[in-house]
């Protein structure tokens, strides 16, 4: 079983930045390829952003890249997203996920490919 836990969402003003985290269970974290996706109202779950195990990898959404920056601590069992310049369309839930297995970047937005998920954390960018 793993369990991961956002936190660091909040409301900031367009332009401002957040930094998310994403605190996994267990001993293996650094086994895991892990993920942030992220849902606004009425609108389909959409990937952002992950990396590999290692943190060497990374792959983002159009939408994020050069904006946000996805990175994680293994030793803290910790998966980080910092958004700089955020504007008012980024608004919504944000979620960590994990994948057990390595995923390939060619398939690395895909949902179905991560096992376990965090409970999400509101991110509300005003104009």
């Amino acid at each position: 079983q793993v369990q991961l836990v956002e936190s660091g969402g909040g409301l900031v003003q367009a332009g401002g930045s957040l930094r998310l985290s994403c605190a996994a269970s267990g001993r293996t974290f650094s086994s895991y390829f892990m993920g942030w996706f992220r849902q606004a109202p009425g609108k389909e779950r959409e990937f952002v952003a992950a990396l590999s195990r290692s943190g060497g990898s990374t792959y983002y959404a159009d939408s994020v890249r050069g904006r946000f920056t996805i990175s994680r601590d293994n030793a803290k069992n910790t998966l980080y997203l910092q958004m700089n310049s955020l504007k008012p369309e980024d608004t919504a839930v944000y979620y960590c996920a994990a994948a057990l297995t390595p995923v390939a970047t060619r398939v690395a937005t895909r949902a179905d490919l991560y096992a376990y998920w965090g409970q999400g954390t509101q991110v509300t960018v005003s104009s």
